[in-house]
This record gives structure tokens, sequence and C-alpha cells, in this order.
């Protein structure tokens, strides 16, 4: 049964497991956290030196996998059978091992909790086997966020620790990590550290513990470019340039890309209110003046140049159809026809 990661987390911190998990897809975050949960909480300490069995996909074999599950505990009312790395099982496509999963998963033992973590793929639901996992398993399809899902993640997560963050910080984070969302969990867990009891999160705190320049960032990037301020952005370029292990060229085209990306939907969009807008391009009503700035010093035609800009600089950085170029030369090159 197809189910949603915080409706899955739910149901475990409420101590409701299923018997069986698919966890599948892009966004390995969602399948280790899961795993991870039902790691850590489905068992008790005493209990999982003898009802706890992890294996790794490359190692292990279907018949395996569910020889354990079959299984009854030890001095135990269940066991928890967690396959990580499943996608590496080479089996997959065996009928006659598929048939072993399939008639497993249509009876499965109630005392076995079987958990499949099979990352970056899918199964084809189209198939039997593939309806026979989604229709007996707790079934996640794990898909990497959209840009403009990021910041509501971010408040979410923090939240769920009973902090707030501040809009800024929140953005910030969100413009200068995108949607990595290990790296985002990994940043926020550094910033709960130093967060008193009753303390908002706020930009300030975010460049001091994330490590993001209070000056020379993405954030500050956008912001220049949406004012037409050329110097500025110059300048933090020439930054980004001279410190790159900090600043890697991906990410910083990958972020252009995006804050463009929401320029073309304000100039499609036939309703430019502010509170319409910040549906549209997925931001903080607090924010929309800076991108209706931007969507005034940049016309359709602009910004579907830059567009193209953006997509070159990639190219060109990593060297697949032009002369290779160091990162800092194509990106001041990059900045000066973006504004001009």
């Amino acid at each position: 049964m197809a189910a949603e990661y915080s409706q899955i987390i739910k149901d475990i911190s409420n101590n409701s497991y299923a018997p069986v998990y698919f966890l599948q897809g892009e966004e390995a975050f969602f399948i280790d956290n899961i795993i991870d949960k039902i790691e850590n909480n489905a068992l008790d300490e005493s209990q999982k030196s003898f009802n706890q069995v992890v294996l790794y996909g490359k190692d292990t074999s279907l018949a395996d996998v569910i020889g354990i599950a079959r299984k009854y505990p030890m001095m135990g009312e269940r066991q928890v059978v967690i396959v990580k790395e499943a996608q590496e099982i080479r089996e997959w496509t065996k009928e006659d091992k598929q048939s072993l999963v399939i008639n497993y998963l249509q009876n499965p033992l109630s005392s076995t909790i079987l958990v499949f973590g099979y990352k970056y793929k899918t199964v084809d639901k189209r198939t039997k086997f593939g309806k026979a996992i989604e229709k007996n398993s707790v079934f996640l399809n794990a898909k990497k966020l959209y840009d403009n899902q990021v910041p509501d993640w971010i408040r979410n997560y923090v939240a769920s620790k009973g902090v707030n963050m501040h809009d800024g910080a929140v953005m910030m984070l969100s413009e200068n990590i995108g949607n990595n969302l290990q790296r985002l969990a990994n940043e926020i867990e550094k910033l709960l550290l130093n967060v008193k009891e009753g303390q908002q999160i706020d930009a300030a705190m975010v460049q001091k513990y994330v490590g993001i320049s209070k000056d020379y960032n993405i954030f500050e990037m956008q912001k220049a470019l949406s004012s037409m301020n050329k110097l500025k952005a110059h300048k933090i370029a020439d930054y980004f340039a001279s410190n790159p292990s900090n600043n890697p060229m991906v990410l910083t085209i990958y972020s252009l890309f995006s804050y463009f990306s929401k320029l073309l939907l304000i100039h499609h969009s036939d309703n430019k209110n502010e509170k319409a807008i910040a549906s549209v391009i997925g931001v903080n009503p607090f924010f929309v003046k800076e991108y209706l700035q931007a969507a005034r010093n940049y016309p359709l035609g602009k910004v579907v140049q830059n567009i193209k800009f953006l997509h070159e600089a990639d190219m060109q950085s990593k060297g697949i159809g032009f002369a290779t170029k160091k990162e800092g030369p194509v990106l001041t090159e990059l900045v000066y026809k973006l504004m001009n």
C-alpha cells in the first residue's frame, strides 16, 4: 500500500509497525531515516542481538532474506530484518526469485518486520511483481523535493525538533544548499546544538554555524542580481572564484537556475498579486517584492536568455561542448552575461 513518509514516521513513533516495508526511490534521506527509526526503535536493546538482522544487498540473496524473515523470534514478540542497499541484490528480475518474494508478501509472518531499502531505483509497478510489492507492503516511492518544496521541508524539520526558524534563515539555507536533504539535516542539527531554550534560529546563526559568509553567499548574489547591483554581484562572483571548495560551481549554477526559473513563472503568471506570486514560485510572501523587482529588471526575453547562459556555463565548467575553463573565469563571465 502506497504511503507517505510523514505517515510512516508517525506510525513508527506510535509503535505501530507493518510486516513489510518496501522503500524505493531517488531521495535516500527518506529511506535512510525510516530505516534508522525502525532499527533504533522497533526492539529494545536487550532484544537486538537475538532478533535484529541487518543485511546488505550485495552480500545476500532473496532466498536468504525470505528464509530469515520466515524464522520466529527468540525470546521475544518480534524480529526485525533490514535489507540495506537492497537494489544491489542481483536476483530481482529472476521470475523464480520474484515468486519467492510474492509468496511471502501474500502471507508474511506477523512476528517479523521486513524492510527493504531499495535506493536510487524503482520497481516497475506495471508488472505482476511490482503490483504485488505495492499492494502487500508499506510502499514508499521517495522522490527528490522540488526547489519550491525545500523551505517548507526545512521549517517542518526544525519544528519537529521544537524550534522555530526565521524566514530569512530558511531561505538562506535553502538557496545555499538546495535540495540535498541529508546535508540540510546535518547543518540543521549543527544549528540545534547552538540554540538556547526559546531562541529562534536566525540568519546570523546560519552564517556563523553553517559557515556561510555574511556578505558573500548565493543569497546575497541573488539580491544583487535582482537589483542590478553589478559591482556587488561581481565582488561575490570573485569571492566564489577564490573560494571554490566552499562555493562549488555546480551549486551556484543550480541556485541561479532555480532563481531565474522563478522569474519565468512570474512572467507567465496572469495574477501579479504578491500572495498569488508567492504561491506560484513557492516562497514566503516576505520575499516576493525582491522577485517582482527582479522580474521588472529582467524582461521575459532576458530571463529566457539567462537560462540559456546558465546551461552553457554548466556545460563549459564540465568541458562538455566547450573548451575547458577553470570555474572562476566561467562564473565571472556568466555574471557579466546575466546582467548585460
